[in-house]
C-alpha cells in the first residue's frame, strides 16, 4: 500500500525572500550558447524517441 504523500510546507520569513530572489536570479540570468545547445539536442532525442 502506497503510503500517502506530505502537504508541501509554505515558505515564510526569510526562506521565502531567499527563494525569491534566487527564483529571479535563473530567471533573467542568460543561457550560455553551451547550455542551449545541449538544451536543444536532447529536445531532438527525444522527440526522435516519441515518434
Amino acid at each position: 500500500m502506497a503510503r500517502p504523500i506530505k502537504e508541501t510546507p509554505v515558505l515564510k520569513g526569510n526562506d521565502a525572500r531567499r527563494f525569491s530572489e534566487a527564483a529571479e536570479r535563473a530567471f533573467n540570468e542568460p543561457i550560455s550558447p553551451e547550455v542551449r545547445e545541449r538544451m536543444r539536442a536532447n529536445y531532438k532525442k527525444i522527440k526522435a524517441i516519441v515518434k
